[in-house]
């Protein structure tokens, strides 16, 4: 099920940003800080929370959207943080990668807001 997933993926990621976090303040350079919060907010918060939406509403969760969106969050949500992070070390040279990612995941919330009004309209509710 595509929410187990997203849960699991999103322990991992709000793992490795955490230690990111705690690397960048043992070495008192911040420099990378936009990267670490995309991560832990949008590869990590809100995967976690889509996934759980998808656990308490399991029909929303059976749905082929759900499994496209829960893909397309996954990726945009690792490829966003990764390409700020790639794009500071690198003096903006690769600002396609970050571009890209938050249009995969732009649109990866437009999906999960179609899933969550078709599955929430009254009367539809698990």
């Amino acid at each position: 099920m595509i929410g187990s997933l997203m849960m699991c993926v999103s322990a991992l990621v709000l793992l490795i940003g955490m230690v990111a976090g705690i690397v960048m303040g043992i070495r008192q350079d911040f420099l990378l800080s936009p990267a670490h919060a995309h991560l832990n907010l949008i590869g990590g918060v809100l995967l976690f929370m889509f996934g759980l939406y998808y656990r308490l509403i399991p029909a929303a969760g059976r749905s082929l959207l759900a499994k496209v969106q829960g893909t397309m969050h996954i990726v945009g949500g690792i490829m966003f943080p990764v390409g700020i992070g790639i794009t500071l070390l690198a003096n903006h040279a690769y600002m396609a990668i970050p571009i890209i990612g938050s249009l995969i995941m732009l649109a990866a919330m437009a999906l999960f807001a179609v899933i969550v009004l078709r599955t929430e309209r009254p009367g539809t509710a698990a």
